[in-house]
């Protein structure tokens, strides 16, 4: 019965800080636009469409960006799990699509994993979940690594006035955040340290090397997927000061559990935030992470909604 009662306690405390955490990024989201009298979402329309940000050229590289992104997360799951099955291209892009339209309604996409080990029969669903662990560990670990470096960077450029700010609460909490991240690695070294001693049995150190540099790479045409797109509205920043607030944003976005479907609005509202340092318009950053979660979630999951209802559990 205590058992019973203490899980009932986490899950509801999950539940309230999931639901805290989304209505405290739409109100600082409302806030910034709805208060903001220069900003009109009809005279920020007629604006974009005077920049050319939808044209033809533009929405190529877009889609183009949002291909070879996937591309990257479909050869990486292709290579983690060849020590298990030799998955085909078709397989592995099922596999990947499939799981992302599964993880819409859990925080930080969690229920990929759960999607993805009934793929695959009951005697192989722990290696299937530890080699998921290694690839989603491989690219928090990218994102971490550069997104501290931006963040030195960008508090090292931030004036005095924006440190004192309302603003540098929050960012105040989004770095206890990460601080309680390492933390909690900290404390659970031995059973991780566990997990990749089998990871390591169950990858080769070739793939190893393999996975983390498609890890990388992803990383690296994401982030210059968001560049692209600031360059689509003309932004006036330069591409060190954009790259230093895109990774401080995929940073503290990274270390705070939230239901994907709500993804956009914490993107959206840290985006503001970093942003604001530079003088960067809300509504047109807001615009942005919009785009980015359109092209590289949205789509890609109304796409593997397909794979979902074709969807046949192995029956082991």
């Amino acid at each position: 019965m205590n058992i019973i009662s203490s899980y009932k306690s986490n899950q509801l405390l999950w539940l309230v800080l999931k639901l805290l955490t989304v209505i405290l990024c739409c109100y600082f989201i409302f806030t910034n636009i709805a208060f903001n009298e220069e900003l009109k979402f009809i005279d920020f329309y007629t604006k974009m469409m005077n920049f050319g940000v939808f044209s033809s050229k533009n929405i190529i590289f877009m889609l183009f960006f949002t291909i070879i992104n996937h591309f990257l997360e479909i050869k990486k799951w292709k290579t983690l799990t060849k020590s298990v099955k030799n998955n085909s291209w078709f397989e592995a892009t099922e596999q990947s699509l499939a799981s992302l339209t599964f993880s819409i309604i859990t925080p930080n996409r969690i229920g990929e994993y759960g999607a993805k080990v009934l793929y695959y029969p009951n005697n192989k669903r722990k290696q299937i979940l530890l080699l998921n662990f290694a690839g989603n560990f491989y690219q928090l670990a990218i994102t971490i690594i550069l997104g501290m470096i931006g963040l030195v960077y960008l508090c090292k450029d931030a004036s005095f006035s924006i440190v004192s700010s309302q603003n540098s609460i929050i960012i105040i909490i989004a770095l206890t955040v990460v601080a309680a991240i390492f933390y909690s690695l900290k404390e659970k070294y031995s059973t991780i340290n566990d997990w990749f001693s089998k990871i390591i049995e169950l990858l080769s150190v070739k793939n190893n090397k393999i996975v983390i540099l498609i890890s990388l790479l992803r990383y690296l045409v994401f982030s210059h997927q968001f560049y692209f797109l600031i360059q689509c509205f003309k932004l006036n920043i330069s591409y060190f000061e954009a790259m230093t607030a895109i990774s401080s944003v995929y940073l503290i976005a990274s270390c705070i559990p939230i239901l994907s479907l709500f993804d956009v609005a914490l993107k959206g509202s840290v985006a503001i935030i970093v942003f604001s340092i530079f003088g960067i318009d809300s509504i047109q950053i807001l615009s942005i992470t919009t785009l980015m979660w359109l092209l590289n979630f949205a789509f890609p999951a109304i796409v593997g909604s397909y794979f979902v209802f074709q969807f046949n559990p192995e029956k082991l």
